[in-house]
C-alpha cells in the first residue's frame, strides 16, 4: 500500500505506507445546517473519540484506503464540495496529507466535527456538533471558532449547555437539532428549547436544523 504527500512544489510524491479508516465515500446533497441542499461528496472516517448512544453512524466498520485510492473515488463524482465527517475526522492520523491532495485538486473542504480537537488549516468551512453528554470535556478544551454550531437535543433541558457553547465557541450561526431514538424524533422538545433560547435578550439567535436527507430518502 503506497501513500502520497505533496512537496513544496505541490508535486505528488511517494512517501510511506499510510492508509485511512474509511466507512464510506458517496455523493449526495448536504442534508442539514446552513448548506442544506448543496451537492457534496462525503468522506466518512471510522472511529470516534466519543460514544453517543444515539449516533446513527457505525464508525466501527471501515476499510483501509490510501489517499490515492480515496482521490480516485472522489474524482468519479461531479461535486466540488467535500465534507470530511465521521466518526470523528480530527482524530485521523496523517489527515493533512489527504487534505493537501484534495485542495490541490481544487475542492472546497468542509468538516463536521465534535469540536474537541483542532481543525486542520486546510478546512474552508467548520460545522461543529458539541455533545451535551460530554459537557465536562468542553469545559477543558474545544475549538474556539466555527462557521456553524449544531447541538442535538438529547434531553428535555439543554439551555445550560447551549449557553456554555455559545460563550466558548464563536460561530456565525447556531442550530438545534432533534434527536432520533428508536425511530422517534423529539421535535416538540426541540422547538420548545429553541423558543426558550430565542426569548433571551441580546443573545445569539438559534435556528432549527433537521436531517432533511432522511425525509427526502437520500443518503
Amino acid at each position: 500500500m503506497q501513500a502520497v504527500t505533496l512537496s513544496q512544489n505541490n508535486v505528488i510524491q511517494s512517501d510511506a505506507i499510510i492508509s485511512y479508516r474509511i466507512v464510506e465515500i458517496f455523493e449526495t446533497l448536504q442534508g442539514e445546517g446552513y448548506n442544506t441542499g448543496m451537492p457534496s461528496i462525503f468522506i466518512r472516517f471510522g472511529k470516534c473519540n466519543l460514544a453517543c448512544p444515539w449516533c446513527d453512524t457505525n464508525y466501527h466498520q471501515y476499510e483501509e484506503k490510501t489517499a490515492s485510492e480515496i482521490l480516485t473515488i472522489v474524482k468519479q463524482f461531479s461535486a466540488k464540495n467535500i465534507i470530511i465527517t465521521g466518526g470523528e475526522p480530527t482524530i485521523q492520523p496523517h489527515l493533512d496529507i489527504l487534505l493537501d491532495m484534495l485542495k490541490n485538486e481544487g475542492y472546497f473542504l468542509a468538516i463536521e466535527t465534535n469540536g474537541l480537537k483542532p481543525v486542520p488549516l486546510q478546512i474552508d468551512y467548520i460545522a461543529t456538533s458539541p455533545k451535551r453528554l460530554y459537557q465536562k470535556n468542553y469545559r477543558k478544551h474545544h475549538i474556539p471558532y466555527a462557521d456553524e454550531v449544531r447541538i442535538v437535543v438529547d434531553q428535555e433541558d439543554i439551555i445550560d449547555f447551549c449557553e456554555q457553547i455559545e460563550n466558548s465557541i464563536q460561530a456565525k450561526r447556531y442550530y438545534l437539532s432533534p434527536c432520533e431514538k428508536d425511530g422517534e424524533v423529539n421535535m416538540l422538545e426541540t422547538i420548545t428549547q429553541l423558543g426558550l433560547l430565542n426569548q433571551r435578550e441580546n443573545k445569539p439567535h438559534w435556528n432549527l436544523s433537521i436531517q432533511t436527507h432522511k425525509i427526502a430518502n437520500i443518503e
